[in-house]
């Protein structure tokens, strides 16, 4: 498949030096490829390069050397993969100061950053983060949700009829080389048992005792290994929306992967059957990905969060205060697919309450509620016409 554009925004870089995070094969390198005006990158490094590797252990100061030997006091150097020597911050931290260059740094995980006692150039450099493919950028294809579900959104993976075996390769790769190589657990079988209970649970309320209990290890042991999946990208953890007037919330959290194609490889699906509750799990998980690209991508500095109440009542994703969205596997929604929303509405905080379905057009409750298609709500959702 040819190269598909990304939404990702970099223009910044003419003025602020970035770290662009993101998981394996998100397409952080082809977007360099392709989006990046190569003519105001005056040095490209690619860290998986093992002879340049072995030239900056030998010589940590090689980049400050290059640059010197090369006259190259402004515009952008491009370090790819900078987590595989992290000691080389150091010496940007102190260019980015005495010269005019903007750097972007590129890497999978800030984990072995953090390991390393490095600082991430206190506060010098932003931050983005590369996701999977998202509407905007496949909508032409006109992909079904039966589609994703199997192959995910990985643009190795999107539309190939190899995407099963990638995927596999890419949950083997992730497991030898992120856990295995960078020595994050020593119980690598236990650790391979807790990712397809992860990603069994993707979505549920967090419960480390469960969990340890299935698994046969200690509860701390679980929540450790979910800070790994964070660390490393492989999902995120979404806290309860807290309405200090209002109904008194849980204070558990909850964990969304990163991408359905590989939560489904990870869980030993061989498909998600369209009419059952599974299918309803991945349709969250989905919206889930696609709401935490658009916050990313349009910088909206918003908290993406869930509502449950000690009585019960839920919504599966609150934006601030400005969106409030339930996802249902259903075509025919009934009153009471709507008491979750119409309790939250209660409390009047919330700006605009949708439930999304699968209906094949939109409409809206008596009470305010929007009855909005999947598809529509993401066209919604990126016109910037849900998010002010």
């Amino acid at each position: 498949m040819d190269y598909i554009r990304r939404v990702l925004d970099l223009s910044s870089l003419k003025s602020r030096s970035l770290f662009l995070f993101g998981p394996r094969q998100t397409g952080k390198t082809a977007y360099l490829s392709n989006q990046l005006d190569k003519g105001s990158i005056r040095l490209y490094w690619s860290l998986l390069d093992r002879r340049l590797l072995g030239e900056l252990y030998s010589n940590p100061s090689l980049l400050r050397d290059t640059l010197k030997a090369r006259g190259i006091t402004s515009g952008i150097v491009v370090i790819d993969e900078i987590q595989l020597f992290p000691d080389l911050l150091n010496d940007i931290h102190l260019l980015i100061e005495d010269t005019g260059l903007c750097f972007l740094m590129t890497g999978s995980s800030a984990r072995k950053l953090r390991a390393s006692g490095v600082n991430l150039l206190g506060g010098r450099a932003g931050k983005r983060q590369m996701h999977p493919l998202c509407y905007p950028e496949i909508k032409e294809y006109g992909y079904s949700l039966d589609e994703i579900f199997h192959t995910g959104l990985l643009p190795p993976c999107f539309r190939n009829e190899d995407a099963g075996e990638l995927l596999y390769d890419y949950v083997d790769t992730y497991l030898k080389e992120e856990i295995e190589k960078e020595a994050a657990t020593r119980k690598l079988p236990e650790f391979s048992n807790f990712l397809r209970q992860a990603a069994m649970t993707s979505g549920e309320i967090l419960n480390y005792s469960n969990m340890a209990r299935d698994i046969g290890i200690r509860s701390p042991s679980v929540r450790s290994w979910y800070s790994i999946l964070s660390d490393t990208l492989l999902g995120t953890e979404i806290l309860p929306y807290h309405n200090k007037d209002g109904r008194k919330a849980i204070s558990k959290s909850k964990f969304y992967f990163f991408d359905v194609g590989v939560r489904r490889v990870l869980q030993g699906l061989s498909k998600v059957e369209e009419n059952t509750v599974q299918f309803g799990h991945y349709l969250e998980n989905y919206i889930f990905m696609e709401l935490s690209s658009y916050l990313s991508y349009r910088q909206k500095h918003l908290d993406l969060s869930f509502w449950h109440t000690v009585e019960g009542y839920e919504v599966d994703f609150v934006i601030g205060d400005s969106l409030a969205v339930e996802v249902k596997n259903i075509r025919r929604p009934g009153k009471s697919d709507l008491k979750g929303l119409l309790e939250l509405k209660k409390e009047g905080r919330i700006r605009t309450y949708i439930l999304l379905c699968r209906l094949t057009e939109p409409q809206i409750t008596p009470e305010g509620i929007y009855l909005m298609p999947w598809r529509y709500f993401l066209e919604e959702l990126w016109a910037d016409r849900l998010i002010l």
